[in-house]
């Protein structure tokens, strides 16, 4: 079973007192204490990130570990990261990270883990960088088109609701034809993939949700998607 659990926002590196969304991934895994990878790549390694990494994982039943690009903790990191439950890609600059990603054939190694089962999960750069193509802002201050890994189909914004132009500029780009349709995902919302279809929504916050967004008979839809929203407790696998 393949999985992906993309985040518009949230988790730890953004409510480090909600951590339900986090608590959802690492119950995906089906084990006691799942080896939880965290690649930080798109933030430059940032000491800062990956110690609020630490911070909250190590708070959850889980084994949290990371893998820096920048301080490699093995040359064998496709061994490094085959043995992991779930690979969770946090935030930052997404063209950056797949640019590093590449070069040391990360790229192909999560591919494999993906394939294997691993769990794929992370928010923002690390919520983009699963899709066919995404809107960013890698490349300064205005949002601009980014090709992914493609191991989902379509197009993705994340921070749907959490940063100002983000839906507007992602309706542009779908309406003039320079994306497919695809997932606009808010702040503490995910889309859970399971075998490359949408098995379900999830939220962190109550009022947060995902939408499709297409272009159909000329204008453009946006359809709000069944989202379930994670209590204290939640438990549930699929």
């Amino acid at each position: 079973m393949k999985q992906i659990i993309a985040m518009g926002g949230g988790g730890f590196s953004m409510e480090p007192e909600n951590l339900l969304l986090d608590q959802y991934i690492i119950n995906q895994a089906g084990e006691s204490k799942p080896k939880v990878c965290f690649l930080p790549t798109a933030s430059g390694d940032a000491e800062g990130y990956i110690e609020r990494f630490y911070n909250s994982f190590l708070s959850l039943q889980c084994t949290p570990s990371h893998l820096s690009l920048f301080k490699l903790p093995t040359k064998d990191l496709e061994g490094f990261l085959l043995e992991k439950d779930i690979i969770y890609v946090g935030g930052g600059n997404t063209k950056s990270m797949l640019a590093l990603w590449r070069e040391w054939e990360v790229d192909s190694i999560i591919k494999k883990a993906w394939e294997s089962g691993t769990i794929l999960a992370g928010l923002s750069a690390g919520s983009i960088c699963w899709f066919e193509e995404g809107i960013t802002d890698s490349y300064g201050e205005e949002l601009e088109t980014i090709k992914g890994l493609g191991f989902l189909k379509g197009s993705h914004s994340p921070h749907y609701d959490g940063e100002e132009d983000r839906r507007t500029q992602f309706h542009s780009f779908i309406r003039k034809g320079i994306f497919q349709a695809g997932y606009g995902v808010d702040d503490g919302a995910a889309l859970h993939f399971i075998d490359e279809s949408l098995y379900k929504v999830v939220s962190s916050r109550v009022h947060a949700s995902a939408y499709w967004v297409e272009k159909r008979d000329g204008d453009m839809h946006e359809t709000v998607l069944s989202t379930e929203f994670l209590k204290k407790g939640y438990k549930d696998s699929p």
